[in-house]
C-alpha cells in the first residue's frame, strides 16, 4: 500500500475550512482521487472540553489514530484533516496517524471584514464581538506561530473552488 499523505487545513473560526475541504473532496472525486476528509474540530467536541478536563487524555489524537487506522485498512492513503490550530500540531497529529504520512500543511487566511461575513452567514445573523475579536486574536497567532514550511492561502475574494485548487496544487494528488 502506498504511503499514507496528509494535507492539514488550518486557520481562524470563518476563514472556510470547512468549505474549502468540502469543494475539494468534490474536486478529487471528480477527479477519481481516493480521499478521506476528517473535520479536526469534530474528533474531541465535548462538554467540558477533553483538552482543558482531560489534557493528558489526548482524544483528538486517539480518536484520529482510530479513525485513520479504519480508512487506511480499507486502502485509503490521503487525508484532509481540518483544524482550526492543526498547522502548529501537524508533528503530534501526523504521529497519531500512526504510519509515517508525507505532511503538507495549508494555513487558511482572510481579513477581518470577510471573516466577519463568512460568520455571520453561518450564524444566521450578527456575530458577537467577542467572537470576531478571539477569531482575529487566532489568525494571529497561527500566522506568527506557523512555520514556515506552512503554505499560507489568502481566501479573501476567492470561491470555495478556487480554494480547493490553491490546495490541490499543494497536495500535488491531481493527475497532470
Amino acid at each position: 500500500m502506498p504511503r499514507s499523505e496528509v494535507l492539514f487545513v488550518g486557520g481562524r473560526s470563518g476563514v472556510g475550512k470547512t468549505t474549502a475541504a468540502e469543494a475539494l473532496h468534490d474536486l478529487l472525486r471528480a477527479a477519481d482521487v481516493p480521499h478521506a476528509v476528517i473535520d479536526g474540530d469534530l474528533l474531541d467536541l465535548a462538554y467540558p472540553a477533553p483538552h482543558l478536563a482531560h489534557p493528558d487524555a489526548r482524544l483528538a489524537e486517539r480518536n484520529l489514530r482510530s479513525m485513520w487506522a479504519a480508512y487506511r485498512e480499507l486502502g485509503y492513503h490521503r487525508l484532509v484533516f481540518t483544524n482550526t490550530v492543526s498547522v502548529l500540531e501537524h508533528e503530534r497529529l501526523s504521529a497519531a496517524m500512526g504510519d509515517d504520512p508525507v505532511v503538507r500543511a495549508v494555513l487558511l487566511r482572510a481579513s477581518d471584514a470577510t471573516t466577519a461575513a463568512r460568520l455571520a452567514r453561518r450564524a444566521g445573523g450578527p456575530v458577537p464581538g467577542a467572537q470576531l475579536a478571539h477569531s482575529t486574536e487566532t489568525a494571529r497567532r497561527l500566522d506568527t506561530a506557523a512555520a514556515g514550511t506552512v503554505t499560507r492561502v489568502d481566501t479573501d475574494g476567492l470561491t470555495p473552488s478556487a480554494v480547493a485548487t490553491a490546495l490541490a496544487s499543494v497536495t500535488g494528488w491531481l493527475p497532470a
